[in-house]
């Protein structure tokens, strides 16, 4: 088997998450996402939903986009903020909030190929 498609979809999953992370930081005018007074409210539902909506359009390894999305975070974050002392909390805080995003990439895909299989039966 080739690794061409998981490759191709984690490109796709990592350009889709800097977008997202880079239009947040721009609606907090240049701040960190993580900052943000919505950050739990909206901001990090929506990265659940984009890493929902990966897996369900790229159901394999649908894990990896959700743990992409919120990673990509961390380079969004150097690019605004620079690399600081706390840069490897940041990391520590993204991995964390990676979990509950590859848990739902994961759910999106399993539903999917559930579906693709239902169809073919």
């Amino acid at each position: 088997m080739t690794k061409r498609p998981v490759l191709v979809s984690a490109c796709i999953a990592a350009v889709a998450g800097i977008a997202y992370w880079a239009a947040v930081s721009g609606a907090l005018r240049g701040g960190e996402p993580w900052d943000a007074d919505a950050f739990w409210t909206l901001v990090y539902p929506g990265a659940l939903l984009l890493s929902a909506v990966l897996g369900f359009v790229m159901p394999t390894r649908a894990w990896l986009w959700g743990l992409i999305v919120v990673f990509v975070q961390v380079p969004v974050v150097i690019a605004v903020s620079g690399a600081g002392p706390l840069l490897l909390a940041g990391v520590l805080y993204a991995a964390a909030l990676s979990i509950p995003a590859a848990l739902v990439s994961a759910v999106a895909g399993w539903l999917r190929r559930r579906m693709r299989g239902a169809a073919h039966a």
